[in-house]
């Protein structure tokens, strides 16, 4: 183990001493809990890339919840970076996540701000999800404190 560490350490090392950086990146990309239906949240989610911001959308799969699309900033000239919106559907609620690697995480953001009031300008209030029932109260609770 210890050589593993003297082995990333020296890298490192070496690698600032040459006058190289050493980038780590962490693809973290930007998520929201969507309280919209999945059909509500994939289907706006595709025309604000498509429509709103004018990306090519190179592949998407409704099944599967996902939209790969070419995204182009307005800082980067005629750059061109792949993107990806994943849309998953769970019991309490939709998770969006959006990804652009190849740019600031506030690029990211930028998307899912853009989607969350494009959901509230189409769709209005959310639908209202019915709470989890409360859990019933134990009745033996008191059973082993009156022997003593």
């Amino acid at each position: 183990m210890r050589r593993l560490i003297s082995a990333v350490v020296l890298t490192l090392a070496l690698g600032v001493a040459a006058g190289g950086l050493v980038v780590v990146e962490a693809n973290a990309g930007a998520a929201y809990d969507s309280p919209y239906t999945y059909e509500q949240t994939f289907g706006t989610a595709l025309r604000m890339v498509r429509v709103d911001l004018g990306m090519k959308v190179t592949e998407k799969d409704v099944e599967h919840g996902y939209i790969l699309f070419e995204y182009t900033s307005p800082e980067s000239g005629k750059r061109v970076s792949q993107g990806s919106v994943e849309i998953v559907g769970g019991k309490r609620g939709v998770h969006v996540s959006v990804q652009l690697p190849a740019m600031p995480q506030y690029h990211e953001q930028m998307i899912l701000d853009g989607l969350v009031k494009k959901l509230s300008t189409e769709h209005g209030e959310p639908p209202r999800r019915e709470a989890p029932p409360a859990p019933a109260p134990s009745t033996d609770a008191g059973a082993d404190a009156s022997s003593g």
